[in-house]
């Protein structure tokens, strides 16, 4: 990389690959030089220092996907099933009724 210092680790370059892989390649490029541009003013001392820099700028560059399916709707019980909308299937179970039948009997 052109802009990167000399003096970074490989646990901070591992983070910045690790928080630039969701990113998509032209956003990925400005981030990278970005990244290493702010380490370099930051002279951060480890990777914990790296990350609360570095954190903040990668959100500025992530634009989350369109959410085109309601995941957060809450249950989707309205939803129609064959199984519910249609009648129960098999004879009549003799013992259906026995509770209510017992309950009326004069002993």
């Amino acid at each position: 990389m052109e802009g990167r210092p000399v003096a970074i680790s490989e646990d901070v370059e591992l983070l910045v690959f690790e928080l630039s892989s969701s990113l998509i390649p032209p956003q990925r490029r400005a981030f990278e030089a970005a990244a290493y541009a702010a380490l370099a003013v930051a002279n951060c001392s480890g990777c914990g220092a790296a990350y609360r820099v570095l954190a903040p700028l990668q959100r500025s560059y992530w634009d989350p996907p369109a959410d085109n399916y309601q995941a957060h709707a809450g249950a989707h019980h309205h939803r129609s099933s064959k199984l519910r909308d249609l009648p129960a299937v098999g004879a009549e179970d003799p013992r259906a009724g026995a509770r209510d039948r017992r309950r009326f009997q004069v002993v």
